[in-house]
């Protein structure tokens, strides 16, 4: 299983918090993680193995986007921060309409990424 993890600036700590939280099922479930490029290393500084993409401004969640119409991701989680301004907003809005379309399950924050993971854990 693929999933794939994006945070903004302001969520990137909890990221790799909630990845820590997790890391029993991610290691036991041979999850592999693809991420943008500054999230994924924050996830590698603390340990975990992360294929990582261009950062999102520059294209990352378009990347991911991609891979989610291929097939190849199968869970996204995109720690999102609704008190900053993105000027990258029209990719966010459609890596989350690729997820919609292809229906693959999508968290953005914290609460429904921990169902989603308790729900691989079964």
């Amino acid at each position: 299983m693929e999933i794939a993890i994006i945070a903004h600036d302001g969520k990137k700590a909890e990221m790799v918090q909630f990845l820590n939280e997790h890391k029993e099922v991610l290691l036991t479930k041979n999850i592999k993680l693809v991420s943008t490029g500054t999230t994924g290393s924050k996830a590698e500084k603390a340990g975990f193995v992360v294929t990582k993409f261009l950062s999102g401004p520059i294209g990352g969640d378009a990347q991911i986007a991609a891979r989610v119409a291929e097939g190849k991701c199968n869970m996204v989680l995109f720690f999102r921060d609704p008190h900053a301004k993105h000027p990258h907003e029209p990719d966010i809005i459609m890596l989350l309409r690729i997820c919609d379309v292809h229906n693959v399950p999508l968290a953005t924050n914290p609460a429904s990424a921990d169902l989603l993971m308790k729900a691989i854990a079964i």
